[in-house]
């Protein structure tokens, strides 16, 4: 795969466009006609709200011997919020297919894509060019822009779909110039092209305003031989994301992970942040190290690529997922609990071999009847996992240094 590092495109504000030189224009197609929805929906009044702790276990990749499923036909949506019209919200999907598309794209009317995927090497032609991607990397599929995805195995992975906004890198602040993801370590393909008649026709599917159609046309769409432009799909390794953590004292927000934000119009609220949680050091002193218990007024979405997260002993496994809502408490169970309350505080290295991440939002996120009630993977045990928590409150008890 060829690529370019990608610089002021995602660091400087400034027009979104790109010219794309084609062979034939992308107009050359068939009318669109609505096809069968599959699991994708934008209906968030499906099922009542859930204000519960939610906790999915891995979800289930379809068998290729039972079926062929593509990355389209194995969209699922979990959960979501807003308007696709008002172009204000997001989705959070699950893709879990066993095939490649063949001689079918995708594009997105409603919003980008910001696709994480968990198991299997993914091979994404693009309009603008080709992109390998495998776990522990991610890319951004734009609004509107035209992809065909190739597997080569079992594959499963996340999906974050925002309307009306893109994604961008989170404001710096007191942390300077450098920092979290820095804009060198961005790539975007170079382009790429193929000049070919498809007999009985190329399939494009579109989403639009949370419905998917689909037209036909003689040619493929990945006929740019050309393009410039600051408007493209992008990829960034996860590896190469600079830690910033706490070195005195108490735990940090964990909008110091922050990858890209898609930001809102309340400052300092955003419509979507894309957070991971990478291996580092901890070196807090006279401090509970893990996340601590709390109550916020975000939603989040989490998710496990592989290793063994901090904040939960079991339960919590690569290609599962959980949903903690607005104001709904939650935090590390019992054993992680008791663990970190004994442990010697000395530098210690936290998630080795680990890469969680969250998707969170300023907004109130539904559950779609497939998360709730379709999908077998929801674990109806999860909040058995705080149960053994109990109080070591000993209010006549003073440290040596406590004046008496």
């Amino acid at each position: 795969m060829s690529v370019l590092q990608r610089i002021l495109a995602v660091q400087v504000p400034c027009p979104k466009d790109s010219w794309l030189y084609r062979i034939l224009p992308s107009v050359s197609h068939k009318p669109f006609e609505s096809i069968d929805q599959g699991h994708v929906t934008h209906n968030w009044d499906e099922v009542g709200p859930d204000p519960n702790q939610l906790r999915w276990k891995p979800f289930e990749i379809p068998k290729a011997s039972e079926k062929k499923v593509d990355f389209v036909s194995g969209l699922y949506t979990l959960c979501g919020a807003g308007d696709i019209k008002s172009n204000n919200g997001l989705a959070v999907h699950i893709f879990l297919c066993n095939s490649s598309m063949e001689n079918r794209c995708f594009y997105n009317s409603d919003g980008d894509f910001l696709i994480v995927p968990q198991k299997g090497k993914l091979l994404i032609y693009t309009e603008f060019g080709k992109m390998s991607l495998q776990p522990n990397e991610i890319c951004v599929i734009q609004r509107g822009m035209r992809f065909s995805v190739d597997v080569f195995e079992e594959t499963r992975g996340y999906i974050l779909e925002v309307y009306g906004v893109h994604f961008e890198l989170p404001d710096l602040g007191p942390i300077g110039a450098n920092g979290l993801a820095n804009p060198r370590d961005f790539l975007i393909p170079v382009a790429w092209y193929e000049d070919r008649r498809v007999p009985g026709g190329y399939t494009v599917i579109n989403k639009f305003q949370g419905k998917l159609f689909a037209c036909k046309q003689d040619v493929s769409p990945f006929n740019v031989v050309a393009w410039h432009g600051n408007y493209t799909p992008y990829k960034y390794n996860l590896e190469n994301f600079m830690v910033i953590n706490a070195v005195a004292f108490d735990h940090a927000d964990p909008s110091i992970f922050t990858v890209l934000t898609a930001k809102s119009l309340r400052p300092g609220v955003a419509i979507a942040d894309f957070v991971i949680f990478p291996p580092r050091w901890g070196v807090a002193d006279k401090t509970f190290r893990p996340p601590y218990y709390h109550r916020n007024c975000m939603s989040e979405f989490m998710g496990l690529i592989k290793g063994h997260y901090e904040a939960k002993q079991g339960g919590f496994l690569p290609g599962g997922g959980s949903l903690h809502s607005a104001m709904t408490p939650h935090g590390p169970d019992a054993d992680c609990f008791e663990k970190a309350s004994k442990a010697k505080l000395e530098p210690e290295r936290i998630a080795d071999g680990t890469m969680a991440f969250m998707f969170e939002s300023s907004l109130s996120l539904a559950v779609t009847k497939w998360g709730l009630k379709t999908c077998s993977c929801l674990d109806e045990n999860y909040y058995k996992c705080w149960e053994p928590l109990r109080s070591h409150f000993t209010p006549n008890s003073r440290s040596p240094t406590e004046p008496k």
